[in-house]
């Protein structure tokens, strides 16, 4: 991955905000290697179409789901760019098992 500057906090909440429901995350799932679109969101995850929509739209907000229009089909895919930077993210706060000096103000 080339290097990259990191997001603020904000965008960074907006992201895990997105990730913090089981449907959401399964949608997630279920787009990482094809798009998809809704109907076939909706019969493989057994739920309805309004429901499924509420997520996506929640999901493409915050940057994370692309999608586009081909006829009347919408079909979603994952911005792969942003999984790039929730990535360096991580990577960036991972404890390495060294832990810094901290100056002495605590004893």
């Amino acid at each position: 991955m080339a290097t990259t500057t990191l997001p603020d906090a904000a965008q960074v909440a907006r992201w895990f905000h997105a990730l913090s429901d089981e449907t959401r995350v399964e949608i997630v799932r279920r787009i990482s290697r094809v798009e998809r679109c809704v109907c076939e969101l909706t019969d493989a995850m057994d739920t309805s179409q309004s429901r499924l929509s509420f997520h996506l739209k929640t999901l493409k907000t915050a940057g994370l789901v692309t999608d586009r229009k081909e006829g009347r089909w919408v079909y979603y895919s994952l911005n792969p760019e942003v999984l790039d930077f929730i990535a360096a993210f991580v990577a960036e706060v991972k404890p390495t098992g060294e832990w810094e000096d901290r100056g002495g103000c605590c004893p």
